[in-house]
């Protein structure tokens, strides 16, 4: 199982982080639109991330809600056609919600910087440090405040939920935001 510190930020204005990841970044940035369909699971969380060409990922991951650098232990499967993944596991599970987004990827050094434009919540930051070959937690949530601080990104900002929780806060019981 893969694992890595993750952090979001809520943040309105995406020009001066953008302006400042690119400066740090070792490549120009990535631009990415993902279609992520989250389903019920007895333990821990289970999504279908579906890209522009119609691949995705199967991601299972554990995670705690807390505010700030936490730590994320994943498994991805990739998939030549996730649509076909998100029908049979619809067949199965009941659909949590599904959160559309517009993501613009930075790496700098093991950390991947996304600048996020998510449909129906608006614009945030999130910092991935992934842990690979130095499986330190601790040296993970570092980088992660270091880099909050180099991106002067608000920490009264933090954001402790994953999307699709954010966003089933703002809808209606049972409905589903697309």
């Amino acid at each position: 199982m893969a694992s890595n510190v993750e952090v979001k930020v809520r943040c309105p204005d995406l020009n001066p982080v953008r302006a400042k990841a690119a400066t740090l970044a070792t490549s120009p940035p990535q631009d990415i639109e993902q279609r992520d369909t989250f389903f019920v699971v007895p333990s821990g969380r289970l999504k279908v991330r579906e890209f522009r060409d119609g691949s995705g990922e199967l991601i299972a991951y554990q995670r705690h809600n807390q505010p700030g650098p936490r730590e994320s232990e994943y498994t991805r499967a990739a998939s030549a056609d996730a649509r076909a993944l998100v029908v049979a596991l619809s067949r199965v599970l009941s659909v949590r919600g599904v959160v559309v987004k517009r993501r613009e990827l930075f790496l700098v050094g093991r950390t991947r910087i996304h600048l996020d434009q998510v449909e129906g919540l608006g614009s945030f930051v999130e910092l991935e440090v992934v842990l690979g070959d130095d499986p330190s937690v601790g040296g993970g949530v570092r980088e992660a405040q270091e880099l909050l601080g180099t991106l002067e990104l608000e920490r009264s900002a933090l954001v402790a939920e994953a999307y699709n929780l954010l966003e089933a806060r703002q809808t209606p019981l049972g409905s589903v935001v697309e």
